[in-house]
């Protein structure tokens, strides 16, 4: 058991994929709980979107931050705390209005400017802050954008693309801001999790590690492929930025993943496969 991880969001999209594919490697911590099982965290729990001000003011804090003192406190009360080793899973969000392409681990400052990326950053800190103070091992890992089977959580607020994909395979109308000549960074599903094993196998501690493809997808390139892929009749309809959307996100965005490839870590799905595996995905489960 001491050599296992204890998964903090083991339900959640990410997290539960993390488990099927090292089920003898972990332990699932439930959600009211808050001490873990094992010295080695992976911690996942998270708000998803930066829309969350719109209804709760509240929830990002407290699902990013309280909640994440509340397992800090078990760990702070343990005499053993120092053998613990804290592996935080962060986003590519928190470097926010930054414009500094593609984003650096330890080059490009972070200015997030929505609830959701605000209070994740805010975490990443605390975090630092805690473990510096108690001598206990950390890792921040900031993912890039995830998609693959099993989000059920897509919307046009969150894992937009994949939304759209599955909107593309219902023949509905694609609205695209920008005309979909945006820059992003996607990585599927089993890439990430790989990604995440890896780290806290072989990374150093006591750094931000950028979990991505490390390549600039143009948003409008990807979804001709969907079409392209199902035989779609949906239509484009280009859309104009809202206020709120100009606030709270960037233009283009992706990672620099140097430090991650380093390390040894290769992309084993490219977007070309995951995007048809997509399509025939919602294409099975729309028959």
């Amino acid at each position: 058991m001491s050599n296992k991880i204890s998964v903090y969001g083991a339900t959640g999209f990410i997290g539960s994929r993390f488990c099927d594919l090292y089920s003898n490697a972990v332990v699932k911590i439930e959600r009211n709980e808050n001490s873990p099982l094992t010295k080695n965290i992976l911690y996942l729990i998270s708000t998803v979107d930066n829309y969350n001000v719109h209804n709760d003011l509240k929830v990002d804090v407290e699902t990013n931050l309280v909640k994440l003192m509340d397992v800090l406190t078990q760990i702070k009360n343990d005499p053993n705390k120092e053998e613990y080793v804290f592996n935080f899973v962060s986003s590519w969000f928190v470097y926010g209005q930054n414009y500094e392409i593609p984003f650096r681990e330890d080059h490009s400052k972070c200015n997030p400017t929505g609830f959701y990326s605000i209070t994740k950053y805010c975490a990443e800190q605390l975090l630092v802050s805690f473990c510096n103070t108690y001598n206990i091992k950390y890792r921040i890992l900031r993912l890039a954008n995830v998609i693959g089977e099993g989000d059920n959580k897509i919307s046009n607020k969150k894992n937009a693309l994949q939304f759209l994909i599955k909107e593309i395979v219902h023949n509905r109308e694609i609205p695209l801001y920008y005309g979909g000549e945006v820059l992003r960074d996607y990585i599927y599903v089993d890439d990430v999790c790989s990604a995440i094993k890896l780290c806290m196998d072989v990374a150093p501690s006591e750094q931000v590690i950028n979990i991505g493809s490390g390549q600039p997808y143009k948003f409008i390139d990807i979804i001709n492929k969907a079409m392209e892929y199902s035989g779609s009749n949906s239509t484009i309809k280009h859309i104009e930025p809202t206020k709120f959307h100009n606030i709270v996100q960037v233009r283009h965005s992706y990672l620099d993943t140097t430090k991650l490839q380093s390390y040894g870590f290769k992309i084993k799905y490219d977007i070309n496969t995951t995007v048809k595996n997509l399509v025939d995905y919602y294409k099975s489960i729309n028959k």
